[in-house]
C-alpha cells in the first residue's frame, strides 16, 4: 500500500466533522498534504463534473490527467471538500503512466467544491478545482435504493467489458480520453455503499457502514491500478478507466468493509 493510500485511509475518519463545517478544502489540505507545494495543473487536469447534479445519490466524476512532459503518474485523488467522507477515491498507479482518464459515479452529499489532486513519481503534486451544485438531497442520508438485506444477496458481483473509445465517455465529451487510452475499461459492481448516515424505514434504525475498500486490477496478468473507495462512491457504482489498446484480459479483486472478496475476469475475444 503506497503512502499517498494510508494517508487518505486517515484522513476518511479523521474529516468527517471537518467536512461538514463548509470551506472545508484548507483543512481538507492541510491533513492530508500539510505544507507541501501544489502546483496548480492548468490544462494537465481536465475535469468534467455537471455544474449542478441531476442526481445527487449519481453524480458522473471524469477526469482525464496527464503528467508533466517527461514525468510519470504515481496516483491520481478525488476529493469533495463537503462530502462527509472528502476523500472519495484514490487511483494508485501500480505502473506509472503517462495519461490517466477515469468516469465514476459519486454521491454529492451537498454543494461542493471538487479537486482532483496527481502526484507523480517525483512527489510533485497537480491540483485543479471545479464546484457542483446539488438538488439538496442528502444524498449519503437518503435512504437506499434496494432492501439492505436483498443487497447482500449479490454484493460484489462485478460486471467488466472492453471496447473502444468510439464514442465520448459520458459526460466526459469535452476531455477527447480516446487521445492518450485506445480502449475503456468498464467496470459495474453490486454493491448497496451504505454510508452510515442512512436509516432503515422500517426499524428506523441507523444501517451500518459498509462501502467498497479496494480494487485491484490487473491487465494481462499484471499489476495496473489500484482503487481506494470510500461513502462517497455511489450504490451500485460504476467506474470507466482508460486502458491500453492492447489490453486482452482482465482481473478485478474487490474488497468491501465488511471483509467480502469478490472477483472477476473479462477476457476480449480475438486473442
Amino acid at each position: 500500500m503506497t503512502r499517498i493510500t494510508l494517508l487518505a485511509g486517515a484522513a476518511l475518519v479523521a474529516l468527517a466533522p471537518q467536512a461538514m463545517a463548509g470551506e472545508a478544502w484548507d483543512d481538507v489540505r492541510q491533513a492530508l498534504f500539510g505544507d507541501d507545494y501544489m502546483t496548480p495543473a492548468a490544462d494537465l487536469i481536465a475535469i468534467d463534473a455537471p455544474y449542478r447534479t441531476d442526481s445527487d445519490a449519481r453524480t458522473q466524476i471524469a477526469a482525464t490527467v496527464s503528467a508533466p512532459p517527461g514525468r510519470q503518474l504515481e496516483s491520481v485523488m478525488v476529493i469533495l471538500d463537503e462530502n462527509p467522507m472528502p476523500v472519495s477515491a484514490v487511483f494508485t498507479m501500480r505502473r506509472p503512466l503517462e495519461r490517466f482518464f477515469f468516469d465514476v459515479t459519486m454521491r454529492i452529499n451537498g454543494p461542493t467544491p471538487l479537486h482532483i489532486v496527481a502526484r507523480t513519481t517525483e512527489g510533485q503534486m497537480l491540483v485543479a478545482e471545479a464546484f457542483v451544485k446539488t438538488s439538496g438531497q442528502g444524498a449519503c442520508s437518503a435512504p437506499p435504493g434496494t432492501d439492505p438485506k436483498e443487497a447482500l444477496a449479490d454484493l460484489g458481483q462485478m460486471t467488466l467489458d472492453i471496447t473502444d473509445f468510439a464514442e465520448p465517455v459520458s459526460l466526459a465529451s469535452k476531455l477527447n480520453p480516446s487521445a492518450p487510452h485506445d480502449k475503456k475499461l468498464d467496470l459495474g459492481i453490486r454493491h448497496p455503499s451504505h454510508s452510515g448516515l442512512q436509516m432503515d424505514q422500517i426499524s428506523l434504525l441507523f444501517i451500518p457502514t459498509r462501502y467498497v475498500d479496494s480494487l485491484d486490477i490487473d491487465l494481462d496478468g499484471q499489476d495496473f491500478v489500484d482503487v481506494t473507495g470510500s461513502i462517497s462512491l455511489s450504490e451500485n457504482p460504476h467506474l470507466t478507466l482508460g486502458v491500453p489498446g492492447d489490453t486482452h484480459e482482465v482481473d478485478v479483486e474487490l474488497t468491501d468493509t465488511g471483509g467480502a472478496v469478490t472477483h472477476a475476469h473479462k477476457a476480449v475475444t480475438g486473442f
